[in-house]
């Protein structure tokens, strides 16, 4: 088991539905590595995947472990739903040791929204995140901590319609910014109600989009802002190993 001391360089990944984002942070958050993207290969594939990290960072600098965030289920490393990416390709891929296989560092994968979410929250207090993308992804915290990951984007928001159908890429493109828009009004009056947060941040490329005026509770956020999420996963497990 490695000590807090001996994680320094970090190299952060953000796998999403169109672009793989990745640099290397320290444990402070500061980069040593701009920010850098690719597509997301088609088809999604694990092995197409891998092939693409690869590519996307051959030429970062040296790092000692690794942090990525997925779009899906994924429980100590392993992805049970990828739905923007193909769960039938990913369901029971150990995404956490193929990468440290593949790039020969330790490595710890989480939803992507958690990821992102630990880069922006304040941590006081019960906070949300959630992410306007591909899909829609949802991140719960507690004074900082990560709570276990609830897959709220495939809960039905109407009937036969889930939150991923109602707010994604998708919708957006068929349903038009101003009905989308009277979507997320309407989703988030029942984040508010169900959940009662403290604080709610909203990350991903349509929040962008966002056209009416937010409760003063609520902050939009980037995803430079999300991946520095990375280095805080590995400060997080470290304390709660320390605690056993």
């Amino acid at each position: 088991m490695d000590n807090p001391s001996d994680i320094n360089k970090i190299l952060c990944i953000d796998i999403g539905g169109s672009h793989i984002k990745a640099t290397v942070l320290d444990t402070k958050g500061n980069s040593s590595k701009d920010y850098q993207k690719i597509p997301t290969p088609v088809p999604a594939s694990p092995e197409n995947l891998i092939k693409a990290i690869k590519t996307l960072v051959k030429d970062f600098p040296e790092y000692d472990h690794i942090s990525s965030g997925f779009p899906g289920f994924v429980k100590d490393g392993t992805v049970f739903t990828a739905p923007n990416l193909g769960t039938d390709l990913w369901k029971g891929t150990d995404l956490q040791k193929l990468l440290k296989n593949t790039l020969g560092k330790d490595a710890i994968v989480v939803n992507d929204a958690d990821m992102q979410g630990m880069g922006v929250i304040s941590g006081k207090g019960f906070e949300m995140v959630i992410t306007l993308g591909t899909g829609f992804g949802t991140a719960l915290f507690k004074d900082g901590f990560l709570l276990p990951h609830l897959e709220i984007a495939h809960l039905p928001v109407k009937k036969h319609t889930t939150y991923d159908q109602y707010l994604g890429d998708k919708a957006f493109e068929e349903e038009g910014k101003d009905h989308w828009n009277k979507r997320l009004k309407k989703v988030l009056g029942i984040l508010n109600t169900v959940f009662n947060y403290d604080f709610l941040y909203i990350g991903g490329g349509n929040s962008r989009e966002i056209d009416f005026k937010l409760d003063e509770n609520i902050k939009i956020v980037s995803n430079r802002d999300g991946i520095k999420g990375g280095p805080r996963l590995w400060l997080q497990d470290k304390k709660a190993l320390s605690k056993k």
